[in-house]
C-alpha cells in the first residue's frame, strides 16, 4: 500500500517510514510536518496515499482541520490518526469527520495491523481511545432518559448480549468479560460471534464504535 505521514516531529516521520518500509508493509510516498503541508502534498499530482497517518496537534493547521479539508477534497480518503492525545473530544471529532481510526502513539506495534485493517475497510480504535471514548459516553448516558428506545441495530440482542456489547465498548477483552459476568471465555466468544452476526458487523472494534455512537445519538 501507499502511505503518507504527517507529524510535527521529523523523527516520528522518519521512524515510521523506516518501520513501514523495513517490514514491507507500505511505501511512504511523502511526509509533512504540519496540516497545511499535508493538505498541499495530498492535493499534488500522485500525492493521494491509500492511507494517511495524521497527528492531531501540529503547528498552524492542526490534524483535525487538515483531515476535514482532505476528506472534503476526497471523501474516499482513508485518514488514520496516530497521536499521543487520547482526549475523547479529539477522538469524537476525528470519527465525526470521517476518519478511519484513532491510534495512540505509545502502542507503536499496533500501527501495522491498524493500517492493514483500514485498508480492509475497517474502522480502528486503539484500546486507550476506546476506553476514553466509552467513559465519555457513559457520563453522558447518566444524564439521558433511561427509557430511550434501543437503537435498531441492537434491537434483536438479548439482555446478556447487551451486557457483553457494553463491556466490549469499555475495552475489555474476552477473559475480562468472562470474569466480570462469571462465564467461560468460550461462552463469551460464542456470544460475540452471535452479536456480530445479528448486527452485521465485521469485528469487535466496529461493534464498539457502533455501540458508542448509538449511545451518543
Amino acid at each position: 500500500m501507499k502511505v503518507a505521514i504527517a507529524d510535527d516531529d521529523p523523527i516520528v516521520c522518519s521512524s515510521l517510514s523506516t518501520i513501514l518500509t523495513a517490514t514491507g508493509t507500505a511505501d511512504v510516498i511523502w511526509t509533512a510536518n504540519d496540516g497545511q503541508s499535508a493538505l498541499k502534498c495530498f492535493q499534488a499530482t500522485g500525492g493521494r496515499p491509500d492511507v494517511l497517518l495524521l497527528d492531531v496537534q501540529m503547528p498552524g493547521m492542526d490534524g483535525l482541520e487538515a483531515a476535514e479539508r482532505i476528506i472534503a477534497v476526497d471523501p474516499a480518503a482513508r485518514v488514520l490518526f496516530l497521536t499521543t492525545f487520547a482526549d475523547r473530544e479529539y477522538i469524537s471529532r476525528a470519527l465525526a469527520l470521517g476518519a478511519k481510526g484513532y491510534v495512540i502513539k505509545q502502542d507503536v506495534a499496533s500501527v501495522v495491523p491498524a493500517l492493514q485493517a483500514v485498508m480492509a475497510g475497517q474502522t480502528v480504535l486503539g484500546a486507550e481511545a476506546v476506553a476514553n471514548l466509552s467513559l465519555g459516553k457513559q457520563e453522558e448516558q447518566t444524564r439521558k432518559d433511561p427509557s430511550k428506545p434501543v437503537p435498531r441495530r441492537f434491537q434483536t440482542l438479548t439482555d446478556r448480549e447487551h451486557e457483553i456489547v457494553a463491556l466490549v465498548a469499555d475495552g475489555l477483552d474476552n477473559q475480562a468479560i468472562a470474569r466480570r459476568l462469571y462465564l467461560s471465555e468460550g461462552t463469551v466468544r460464542n456470544h460475540i460471534s452471535a452479536i456480530l452476526a445479528k448486527t452485521n458487523l465485521a469485528n469487535r472494534t466496529q461493534l464498539a464504535v457502533e455501540w458508542l455512537s448509538a449511545q451518543e445519538s
